[in-house]
């Protein structure tokens, strides 16, 4: 397929996902959205042989939200907030959630609006030094979406995801490190080739026991502490099952570092 508005690659177990938009900083349309639905599948499809995926952006910022002049989210003369995030974004954050891999994302310039919620759904995050968050929702008379009043107050406390939210001011990179939302900080000209090292990493390691972390950790959110310890095992047997596992405790004895293949 050939994407207009991003740009996907799949090499050396790296799925690499690139908002493309440079000329709106790349403000979310549908037509974006769902290029990026149809990269993910291939990233999942049975064969890709990706299992890690990279998601970065082209130009000054990551993105800078959802595109309110998206002529294919209009009815009338008014845009439908609403049926968007129900006819979109809930099926997308869904699929993004639930993706069997692991997760890099490298944040430049602005991240804000829904797309902050995307990035923050990543598992490692990467951000520039100048990069910074923003929830703009109350500038504009919204409310903060795409699972934003779920993450945040999870991620951040109360306080803080009022405070992100209802003052929309810009949270630096530095100071997101600082309140946990983001992995780590890069100088801007170190970034993409750090995220791709990250990411290449990752995509050698055993990829079905991040998948299953993955699937823990997003349950957790919601589980009593013994409904966890029941998913735990019934994600550890299935992880010690793998082909992976068995690689591992063969070179344990042997003391040799594994070699894993994802299986």
């Amino acid at each position: 397929m050939e994407y207009q508005n991003i740009l996907f690659t799949m090499a050396e177990g790296v799925g690499h996902i690139s908002f493309n938009q440079p000329q709106t900083l790349n403000a979310l349309t549908r037509a974006l959205l769902r290029e990026f639905s149809l990269a993910l599948d291939s990233c999942a499809a049975p064969g890709s042989g990706v299992r890690c995926i990279l998601l970065t952006a082209e130009g000054r910022g990551f993105s800078s939200g959802m595109n309110l002049a998206d002529p294919g989210g209009s009815k009338g003369s008014k845009l439908d907030t609403g049926g968007i995030l129900d006819d979109v974004f809930t099926p997308l954050l869904l699929k993004w959630r639930d993706m069997e891999m692991p997760i890099v994302v490298a944040l430049n310039g602005v991240t804000a609006g829904v797309t902050m919620s995307m990035a923050l759904m990543g598992d490692i995050i990467m951000a520039a030094r100048s990069a910074y968050l923003l929830q703009p929702f109350n500038n504009i008379g919204l409310v903060p979406d795409g699972g934003a009043t779920w993450l945040l107050p999870r991620m951040l406390g109360k306080a803080r995801a009022f405070e992100l939210s209802m003052l929309a001011e810009r949270l630096p990179a530095e100071k997101a490190l600082d309140w946990g939302l983001i992995t780590s900080v890069h100088e801007d000209a170190r970034l993409r080739d750090d995220a791709l090292a990250m990411a290449h990493r990752l995509a050698a390691g055993p990829t079905r026991a991040y998948a299953l972390t993955r699937k823990a950790f997003w349950e957790g959110f919601d589980n009593s502490f013994k409904q966890q310890l029941h998913l735990e095992s019934i994600l550890q047997r299935a992880a010690g099952n793998t082909e992976d596992a068995q690689t591992a405790r063969r070179a344990f004895m042997e003391k040799q570092p594994a070699k894993f293949s994802g299986r």
